[in-house]
Protein backbone atom coordinates (compact mmCIF):
# COMPACT_ATOMS: atom_id res chain seq x y z
CA UNK A 1 0.00 0.00 0.00
CA UNK A 2 1.63 3.77 -0.98
CA UNK A 3 2.42 5.38 2.32
CA UNK A 4 -0.10 8.20 3.57
CA UNK A 5 1.41 11.70 4.09
CA UNK A 6 -0.08 14.28 6.52
CA UNK A 7 -0.90 18.15 4.84
CA UNK A 8 1.20 19.48 8.04
CA UNK A 9 4.36 17.51 6.21
CA UNK A 10 4.13 18.49 2.58
CA UNK A 11 7.28 21.01 1.85
CA UNK A 12 8.17 22.72 -0.94
CA UNK A 13 9.04 20.70 -4.21
CA UNK A 14 7.05 17.52 -2.13
CA UNK A 15 5.09 15.17 -4.85
CA UNK A 16 1.67 13.72 -3.50
CA UNK A 17 -1.73 12.58 -4.87
CA UNK A 18 -4.75 14.57 -4.76
CA UNK A 19 -7.81 13.72 -6.71
CA UNK A 20 -5.80 10.57 -9.04
CA UNK A 21 -3.49 13.63 -10.29
CA UNK A 22 0.25 14.32 -9.22
CA UNK A 23 0.78 17.63 -7.94
CA UNK A 24 4.38 19.13 -7.08
CA UNK A 25 4.31 22.05 -3.69
CA UNK A 26 5.86 24.90 -4.89
CA UNK A 27 4.89 26.56 -1.48
CA UNK A 28 3.50 25.69 1.17
CA UNK A 29 2.55 27.93 4.55
CA UNK A 30 0.87 26.51 7.88
CA UNK A 31 -1.39 28.67 9.87
CA UNK A 32 -1.60 27.82 13.10
CA UNK A 33 -5.01 28.95 15.08
CA UNK A 34 -5.33 31.88 18.12
CA UNK A 35 -8.14 30.29 19.97
CA UNK A 36 -8.38 27.13 21.76
CA UNK A 37 -9.72 24.29 19.65
CA UNK A 38 -9.33 25.79 16.41
CA UNK A 39 -8.07 23.49 13.22
CA UNK A 40 -4.11 23.90 12.13
CA UNK A 41 -4.72 24.59 8.53
CA UNK A 42 -2.38 24.03 5.38
CA UNK A 43 -2.00 26.55 2.54
CA UNK A 44 -0.60 24.77 -0.51
CA UNK A 45 0.25 26.70 -3.40
CA UNK A 46 0.65 23.30 -6.41
CA UNK A 47 1.09 22.37 -9.46
CA UNK A 48 -1.12 19.41 -11.53
CA UNK A 49 2.07 17.59 -13.32
CA UNK A 50 -0.65 16.51 -15.64
CA UNK A 51 -1.44 19.84 -17.18
CA UNK A 52 0.52 22.08 -15.48
CA UNK A 53 -2.09 23.98 -14.03
CA UNK A 54 -1.32 25.78 -10.60
CA UNK A 55 -3.40 27.15 -8.02
CA UNK A 56 -3.98 27.17 -4.24
CA UNK A 57 -5.72 25.18 -1.59
CA UNK A 58 -6.15 24.81 1.91
CA UNK A 59 -6.40 21.59 3.57
CA UNK A 60 -6.54 20.92 7.59
CA UNK A 61 -3.16 19.73 9.20
CA UNK A 62 -4.36 15.81 9.58
CA UNK A 63 -5.61 15.48 5.61
CA UNK A 64 -3.94 12.61 4.27
CA UNK A 65 -2.50 12.05 0.61
CA UNK A 66 -1.40 9.32 -0.76
CA UNK A 67 2.45 9.07 -2.79
CA UNK A 68 2.08 9.09 -6.21
CA UNK A 69 3.74 6.17 -8.57
CA UNK A 70 5.71 8.59 -9.63
CA UNK A 71 9.35 7.62 -11.32
CA UNK A 72 12.35 9.59 -12.77
CA UNK A 73 14.13 7.66 -15.76
CA UNK A 74 16.98 8.66 -17.55
CA UNK A 75 15.97 8.97 -21.22
CA UNK A 76 17.15 10.63 -24.40
CA UNK A 77 15.54 12.91 -27.36
CA UNK A 78 15.37 11.23 -30.21
CA UNK A 79 13.06 13.23 -32.60
CA UNK A 80 10.17 15.16 -32.46
CA UNK A 81 7.29 14.80 -35.35
CA UNK A 82 3.12 15.53 -35.45
CA UNK A 83 2.49 12.90 -32.91
CA UNK A 84 4.68 14.52 -30.27
CA UNK A 85 8.49 14.38 -29.23
CA UNK A 86 10.34 11.26 -28.81
CA UNK A 87 12.49 9.64 -26.13
CA UNK A 88 14.58 6.59 -25.82
CA UNK A 89 14.30 5.00 -22.20
CA UNK A 90 17.89 4.43 -21.17
CA UNK A 91 16.95 1.21 -19.16
CA UNK A 92 14.10 -0.32 -21.17
CA UNK A 93 15.34 0.75 -24.99
CA UNK A 94 11.70 1.54 -25.11
CA UNK A 95 10.22 4.99 -27.27
CA UNK A 96 8.38 7.17 -24.93
CA UNK A 97 5.73 10.20 -26.65
CA UNK A 98 5.11 13.06 -25.01
CA UNK A 99 3.23 15.28 -26.66
CA UNK A 100 3.34 18.98 -27.42
CA UNK A 101 1.48 20.04 -24.34
CA UNK A 102 3.88 18.07 -22.05
CA UNK A 103 6.57 19.55 -23.82
CA UNK A 104 5.93 23.03 -23.27
CA UNK A 105 8.25 25.09 -24.50
CA UNK A 106 11.59 22.38 -23.89
CA UNK A 107 11.63 21.52 -27.57
CA UNK A 108 13.72 25.08 -27.90
CA UNK A 109 16.48 23.10 -25.34
CA UNK A 110 16.96 20.00 -26.84
CA UNK A 111 18.53 18.67 -29.66
CA UNK A 112 19.38 14.35 -30.68
CA UNK A 113 21.10 12.40 -27.68
CA UNK A 114 20.06 15.04 -25.15
CA UNK A 115 20.19 13.59 -21.76
CA UNK A 116 17.11 14.37 -19.82
CA UNK A 117 14.79 12.81 -17.01
CA UNK A 118 11.33 11.49 -17.91
CA UNK A 119 8.68 11.63 -15.53
CA UNK A 120 6.36 8.12 -15.49
CA UNK A 121 3.13 7.97 -13.42
CA UNK A 122 1.26 5.00 -13.09
CA UNK A 123 3.63 3.58 -15.89
CA UNK A 124 2.77 6.44 -18.89
CA UNK A 125 4.85 9.48 -19.72
CA UNK A 126 3.79 12.77 -18.56
CA UNK A 127 6.66 15.17 -18.60
CA UNK A 128 10.41 15.77 -18.24
CA UNK A 129 12.70 17.44 -16.17
CA UNK A 130 15.85 19.11 -18.05
CA UNK A 131 19.27 18.62 -16.63
CA UNK A 132 20.94 22.24 -15.20
CA UNK A 133 22.65 23.13 -17.76
CA UNK A 134 21.82 22.35 -21.84
CA UNK A 135 25.40 22.49 -24.52
CA UNK A 136 23.92 24.22 -28.00
CA UNK A 137 26.13 26.10 -30.85
CA UNK A 138 25.73 29.36 -32.12
CA UNK A 139 23.28 29.43 -35.19
CA UNK A 140 23.75 33.25 -35.20
CA UNK A 141 24.73 36.36 -34.23
CA UNK A 142 26.37 39.62 -35.47
CA UNK A 143 29.95 39.84 -35.18
CA UNK A 144 31.30 42.29 -32.73
CA UNK A 145 32.99 45.70 -33.93
CA UNK A 146 36.23 46.93 -32.49
CA UNK A 147 34.85 49.44 -29.83
CA UNK A 148 31.66 47.18 -29.04
CA UNK A 149 32.11 47.32 -25.90
CA UNK A 150 32.46 50.72 -24.83
CA UNK A 151 28.31 50.71 -25.01
CA UNK A 152 28.62 48.85 -21.62
CA UNK A 153 26.28 46.48 -22.40
CA UNK A 154 28.80 43.90 -23.22
CA UNK A 155 26.36 41.49 -24.82
CA UNK A 156 24.57 40.45 -28.29
CA UNK A 157 21.43 38.91 -29.45
CA UNK A 158 21.85 35.00 -30.62
CA UNK A 159 20.18 32.37 -32.59
CA UNK A 160 20.88 28.79 -31.02
CA UNK A 161 20.54 25.81 -33.37
CA UNK A 162 17.15 25.15 -31.56
CA UNK A 163 15.93 28.77 -32.67
CA UNK A 164 16.10 29.70 -29.26
CA UNK A 165 17.12 33.22 -28.81
CA UNK A 166 19.09 34.15 -26.46
CA UNK A 167 21.91 37.59 -25.00
CA UNK A 168 25.45 36.18 -24.87
CA UNK A 169 29.17 38.36 -24.67
CA UNK A 170 30.48 39.98 -27.53
CA UNK A 171 33.46 37.86 -27.95
CA UNK A 172 30.81 34.50 -28.94
CA UNK A 173 30.94 33.68 -32.68
CA UNK A 174 28.83 31.85 -35.00
CA UNK A 175 29.72 28.18 -34.67
CA UNK A 176 30.83 28.11 -31.14
CA UNK A 177 28.86 25.90 -28.09
CA UNK A 178 27.54 27.66 -25.60
CA UNK A 179 26.21 26.66 -22.15
CA UNK A 180 22.66 27.33 -21.33
CA UNK A 181 21.00 27.43 -17.84
CA UNK A 182 17.40 25.48 -18.53
CA UNK A 183 15.47 26.95 -15.52
CA UNK A 184 16.37 31.08 -16.63
CA UNK A 185 17.25 30.31 -20.48
CA UNK A 186 20.28 32.93 -20.15
CA UNK A 187 24.08 32.40 -21.25
CA UNK A 188 26.13 30.43 -18.48
CA UNK A 189 29.65 30.13 -20.06
CA UNK A 190 31.07 28.58 -23.11
CA UNK A 191 31.20 25.23 -23.73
Amino acid sequence: MAALIEAIHIKRKSVFELDNAPYTCIESDITTPTARGGQTLVRLKMRNLLTGAVFEKTFKAQEKFKEPDLVLVPASYLYSDGQGSHFLDQESYETLTLTDEMMGDSLKLLIEGTLIQLHKFNGNPIGLQLPIFVELDVAYTEPSARGDSSSGSGTKPARLETGLEVRVPLFIKEGEKVKIATETRDFAGRA
